[in-house]
């Protein structure tokens, strides 16, 4: 990988930030495009170099949940056990936003999601930092998410100034899909997208039964169409129905790690990715079951199918 986009130096990437710069970061769910959130310019930056709708929310990560009275109002008893038992981790909590939270972040909404990243090196950035950072995936809207410094340069590489902008090369994200988003405005909460952390390890820690997602879309990922290649993408129940699939198309990627979510989940954008590199114009992707990391995994794949 060349350009003088990429570093690994994290000492680079806060000097970014505090100039009003972005920085791709990595998380261990996939790499996040990183502003400062209280810098309206760097914001705006963040959708501009995406082409993402203005009114479409984005997460703020802070360093610990030690900050979270800064950036929210209210912490009800739910939300204070989850952070407490899942961050740092994959974990994106909606709550009621405090004055300090910009309303480019939230879209005008009165809430905002706030997650603490569990990756080492967004761990340094954000202490060394010091603030929160506002940041979606870092891939043009509505595109694969990526998982590699080498996605996000393939993704945004034009669209990033090397003398105000980096990418801060992680290695490649061991999770592989975002991070889970759960509603604590509403009793009981929503999950409103499935992701690193499986639903039912939540209703677990809260010795409840979450709600499933209902009303206007307010976090990111509730879109109807997201995460989708250029490739057409097919889902199927079973590996037969896939085989079967795959014999009558002219040029078809198979999907299928049902035996091993963690591994699916790994590795569904870069495969996702790597099938659109290859040329097929097609993708079979046998759906997993819906249990733990499934949940997840068949919500970005029906969204890469939809698009």
């Amino acid at each position: 990988m060349s350009g003088s986009l990429v570093t690994t130096d994290v000492g680079v990437a806060v000097a970014r930030l505090r100039a009003g710069g972005l920085v791709a970061m990595p998380t261990e769910t996939v790499y996040g495009l990183a502003a400062d959130a209280e810098n309206a310019a760097a914001v705006a930056r963040i959708f501009a170099v995406k082409g993402r709708p203005a009114g479409h929310p984005l997460i703020v990560h802070l360093a610990s949940a030690g900050q979270l009275g800064e950036w929210v109002t209210d912490v009800p008893t739910p939300a204070a056990a989850l952070a407490a038992a899942c961050w740092p981790g994959p974990l994106t909590m909606l709550l009621a936003r405090s004055a300090r939270v910009p309303d480019a972040l939230t879209g005008g909404r009165d809430t905002v999601g706030i997650r603490v990243p569990a990756h080492p090196l967004a761990q340094e950035l954000l202490e060394r930092f010091g603030g929160g950072l506002a940041a979606p995936s870092a891939n043009r809207f509505g595109r694969v998410s990526p998982t590699t410094a080498e996605h996000v340069l393939a993704d945004l590489g034009r669209h990033l100034d090397p003398d105000r902008d980096v990418i801060l090369d992680g290695g490649a994200s061991p999770v592989g899909v975002e991070s889970t988003i759960v509603d604590c405005t509403t009793d009981p909460p929503q999950v409103l997208r499935p992701g690193g952390i499986p639903t039912e390890d939540i209703e677990r820690l809260l010795g409840i039964e979450l709600a499933a997602a209902s009303g206007p879309s307010r976090a990111a990922g509730m879109l109807a169409s997201h995460y989708a290649p250029h490739a057409t993408v097919h889902l199927v129940d079973t590996r037969t129905e896939a085989d079967a699939l795959v014999a009558r198309l002219a040029s078809a990627t198979l999907l299928d790690h049902t035996d091993d979510l963690v591994t699916y989940a790994r590795t569904l954008y870069a495969s996702l990715r790597e099938a659109d590199a290859s040329g097929a114009t097609d993708v079979v992707a046998v759906l997993p079951p819906a249990v733990g990391l499934g949940h997840a995994i068949r919500d970005r794949l029906a969204k890469a199918a939809a698009g």
